[in-house]
């Protein structure tokens, strides 16, 4: 549509020949109604995007060495209240190597609103936070990702 506007307004006679068999106030509303309904277009379908994208929670804990253990037992019994969750996707615990108090859980969730409207007011949230709730002191960050960029190798 662009190219069109372009060549037209590059000549002035195809453009004297185009405004000729058309009021100049009909083309402006023409290309006010265009505008509205392609912006109309592209926020509808940003906000479709927005609702079904896969939001990543990462939460970072730091852990000492005499309750990792207990940390750890907390995440295995928690998951099972992740798994009966329908906005659970799937989840990960994550050790650091070089700092081993460094913990990181993944939890993919259907969408933020999901996780925090849906899950966080479901009967499997009260079970799940009962377990983790002892380690809530330990989080250095907990915040919702999305995913710009990902790339796996083919398993063999």
């Amino acid at each position: 549509m662009g190219l069109l506007f372009s060549k037209v307004l590059t000549s002035h006679a195809a453009f004297d020949n185009f405004t000729e068999k058309r009021p100049m106030k009909v083309i402006i509303l023409n290309l006010l109604l265009l505008f509205f309904v392609t912006n109309h277009a592209i926020c509808q379908t940003n906000k479709d995007m927005d609702n079904n994208t896969i939001s990543t929670e990462i939460i970072r804990y730091k852990i000492s060495q005499t309750d990792r253990d207990k940390f750890i037992s907390a995440y295995t019994e928690a998951q099972k209240h992740l798994q009966a969750s329908e906005y659970c996707l799937g989840y990960e615990l994550i050790h650091g190597e070089e700092e081993p108090e460094n913990f990181i859980v993944i939890i993919y969730w259907t969408s933020t609103n999901d996780h925090l409207a849906g899950f966080r007011k479901s009967p499997v949230f009260g079970p799940f936070f009962n377990l983790v709730k002892p380690f809530y002191n330990n989080i250095q960050e907990m915040k919702h990702y999305n995913t710009l960029l990902k790339w796996e190798k083919e398993k063999k």
